[in-house]
């Protein structure tokens, strides 16, 4: 790796941040990627990553991980049942983490560090319970998430799908990705048997919202499940689609 990795502690959250080789305050502001579930989904990858940015597929990116103290409060928008008895129920504090995001966390470390100041370019994306925190912190907020990545978004959750579809957005300048794996619903016996029809009714709903090809992607991954790796991979295609050099523009 040839960027540099900081930590920090904000509002007692552990934030991982990763500023690619040419950084300096000298240099051009560059685009903000905040990550959900910490730095999971680029640490690992930054070889692959930095390739890119080097050879221009990839214009150069800050990312900033954010680690969850509880992923399955912080992660879900409204309170719901576990779906097995080794889980405690889903909290719902989705709103108050979407507060401590704008207001703090993010404010904090966009002063620490120079930064494109337009809020176009400015990245989250998240996997699983992390990909539906992704989309409803855009539709609660688009005017502070201009790029969403949205992988194996978990719009199982009960009624997310229907507060997709019921959200008063219309569209914007957002650019969004999608994705899922197409065994993802397999050998479930509860509502998460439901992953990818419901990933295709989130997609049509923001289609019907008026997002265009060029502004919306959604990629069924064959063969995939529900997995970390696939996640990573599904990263690096979020990251080329919505900034990379050769992607279509609306």
């Amino acid at each position: 790796m040839r960027g540099t990795l900081t930590e920090h502690r904000i509002n007692g959250k552990e934030c991982t941040v990763y500023l690619p080789p040419s950084y300096s305050v000298q240099t051009k502001a560059l685009p903000w990627v905040y990550v959900l579930d910490g730095g999971v989904l680029f640490l690992e990858q930054m070889e692959k990553l930095e390739f890119q940015f080097a050879n221009g597929t990839l214009p150069e990116l800050i990312f900033a991980g954010i680690k969850p103290d509880n992923r399955l409060d912080e992660y879900t928008p409204w309170p719901a049942p576990s779906l097995s008895p080794a889980f405690h129920d889903f909290g719902g504090k989705g709103s108050l983490f979407l507060e401590d995001l704008t207001n703090t966390i993010i404010p904090t470390v966009e002063d620490m560090h120079h930064m494109s100041p337009d809020p176009e370019t400015r990245g989250l994306i998240g996997a699983s319970l992390g990909g539906l925190f992704s989309m409803y912190a855009m539709l609660q907020k688009p005017e502070i998430f201009g790029r969403i990545g949205c992988i194996s978004g978990s719009f199982w959750y009960e009624k997310s799908a229907d507060y997709v579809r019921s959200a008063p957005l219309r569209q914007t300048r957002q650019r969004i990705y999608m994705s899922v794996g197409s065994r993802e619903a397999e050998h479930k016996n509860n509502i998460q048997n439901t992953m990818v029809r419901q990933n295709r009714d989130v997609h049509e709903s923001m289609r019907q919202k008026g997002f265009s090809h060029s502004q919306l992607c959604f990629t069924i991954e064959e063969g995939a499940v529900h997995h970390q790796e696939a996640f990573k991979r599904q990263f690096i295609s979020a990251l080329s689609w919505l900034y990379g050099k050769n992607r279509s523009r609306g």
